[in-house]
Order: structure tokens, then C-alpha cells, then sequence
């Protein structure tokens, strides 16, 4: 009984997480008006580096000798992905950008494995990024940019992905998070200070961008680490397919973005993918 309480609370966990890091990012995006982009990756970077600062104190365990390499490519992945993601949502809806990017992890997945069922996933994946490649002579056609740019975060989810689990045996997962959020700061803080200059610093802003860092970095991370103590790996990526879905609804639900069934089926059909590839990846003998 205990156990199955232990399951649920975990499931409500990840779910929470989705729900508070699309959360973050629609209001970030209504960040975009005033400091850009640009300035809203800095501010949500930097306040998340100091919140995973004082939550996980990483200079207890610092990296030794060629153990910065690993960090500061990990901090690097992780900073692109979020500047990236946030250029990319600034010109499509946030439920399409997250279906592109998640075609980062995905492609992680898929290329390590070798059996021809992968293929079927594969399919299905390229089969929703091609419904939601722009269509030039429709009206209501995708922004071009944006699509290249949430693809491009996919590629920098990848290497944080990659690089991450090279990070993330010199230390703790925390530690290597602060860390890696540090070095994502330590270069997207001075591109927001150019972009946005002093409107970075007004008391209108900093508010909502806390609220950015600690929905879209500090609980979410918090949230996640409860759910992994309880659920197995492969029932962990199963409930994190879902976020597509998710960001298409807080999208919805939080910037009025309506999307076209075509698109829907799009992310339905990146969803399957990534669930089929999950499912599939340690089958019963």
C-alpha cells in the first residue's frame, strides 16, 4: 500500500513538473515585449543558478583537473537550448516549439539503438516534424526561423543530454545542474544585458522573471528528483512524452495559441514516437 502511495505521489510529481515548467515558459513569453528573448533567458538562467546555488551549495563538491571540460560543455548545451527555445517560441506556439525540440532527446534514443523496430519511430517522428514544417503558401503558415530554431534546441537538448551524463559522474545531480547553470549564466547574462540594456533591472520584470526561474528550473528540478526515487527510469520517460501535449494546452490555456488539427496530429504523432521508443527499449524475454 504503501508502495503504490509512493508510485502515485511520483506520478503527481512528474506531471506538476510538466505542468510548472510550460507554465514558466508562458510567462516568459510574456516577458518577450519588453526585455526579448534574450533578456528573459538571462534573467531566468542567472536567478535559476542562484536558487540551485543555495538549494545544493556545489562548492562542496567541485570538479577536479579535465572535469570542467565535461561541465562547461554540458553548461554550454543547456545554455543554447534555453536561448534557443525562448527565439523559437517568440515566433511560433509554444506546444509546436516543444514537439520540435523534443525531437533532440528522441534522436538520443533512437541512435542508440539498433533494431529495426526503431524504424517505425523514426517514421512517426519525421512524419510530425514534416506536418509542422512551414507551408509557404498558406496564410497561416509557420514562422521558418522559429522552426530551424526550436530543431536547434533539440540538437543542444541532446548534447545536454549526452554531456550531462559524462557532468553528472564528477558529482551529485544537483551539484552538476548549479554548475552547469552557472556556466549557461556566466555567457547568457551579458547577451541579455546587451539586448535589453537597464530594462533588465526594472521592478516590473524581476518579479515575473523569479517566477520564470523557479516554474521553469528550481521546482521542476525538485519535483523530478522525488519522481525518480520512486519510478523506473523507463515509466519516468514515459510520463515526460507528454509534454508536448502539455505546452500545446498551457499555450492554449495561458496565450490563447490555437492550434490546427494538422498540428495537433503532428504532436500526437511525435508523442507516439517518443512512447513507442520507451516502451520498446528494454522488452520483455
Amino acid at each position: 500500500m504503501q508502495t503504490n502511495k509512493a508510485v502515485w505521489l511520483a506520478v503527481a510529481s512528474v506531471l506538476l513538473a510538466m505542468v510548472t515548467i510550460q507554465s514558466g515558459a508562458s510567462i516568459a513569453k510574456q516577458l518577450f515585449p519588453v526585455i526579448g528573448p534574450e533578456g528573459t533567458t538571462a534573467l531566468r538562467v542567472g536567478f535559476s543558478a542562484l536558487m540551485l546555488w543555495l538549494v545544493f551549495r556545489p562548492w562542496r563538491q567541485l570538479p577536479q583537473g579535465r572535469g570542467w571540460r565535461s561541465v562547461i560543455v554540458y553548461g554550454a548545451c543547456l545554455g543554447g537550448m534555453n536561448l534557443l527555445f525562448y527565439l523559437a517560441i517568440a515566433r511560433i506556439p509554444l506546444g509546436i516549439g516543444v514537439a520540435l525540440e523534443f525531437t533532440g532527446p528522441l534522436a538520443v534514443a533512437l541512435f542508440s539503438s539498433r533494431r529495426k523496430l526503431d524504424l517505425l519511430w523514426v517514421a512517426l517522428a519525421l512524419g510530425g516534424i514534416l506536418l509542422l514544417l512551414p507551408d509557404m503558401t498558406s496564410v497561416d503558415a509557420l514562422d521558418p526561423v522559429g522552426v530551424m530554431l526550436a530543431l536547434a534546441a533539440g540538437a543542444c537538448w541532446a548534447g545536454y543530454i549526452l554531456f550531462g551524463q559524462r557532468a553528472g559522474n564528477l558529482a551529485s545531480g544537483g551539484i552538476t545542474v548549479a554548475l552547469g547553470m552557472t556556466v549557461a549564466a556566466a555567457f547568457l547574462v551579458p547577451i541579455g544585458l546587451v539586448s535589453a540594456g537597464s530594462s533588465l533591472f526594472s521592478w516590473q520584470v524581476i518579479p515575473l522573471a523569479i517566477a520564470v526561474a523557479a516554474l521553469s528550473s528550481a521546482l521542476p528540478y525538485s519535483l523530478e528528483m522525488v519522481a525518480l526515487k520512486a519510478l523506473p527510469a523507463k515509466s519516468f520517460s514515459v510520463l515526460m512524452s507528454l509534454e508536448p501535449a502539455i505546452a500545446a494546452l498551457a499555450g492554449f490555456l495561458l496565450l490563447a495559441e490555437l492550434l490546427t488539427l494538422t498540428q495537433w496530429l503532428a504532436i500526437l504523432l511525435v508523442i507516439s514516437a517518443s512512447l513507442g521508443s520507451t516502451l520498446s527499449k528494454n522488452p520483455k524475454h
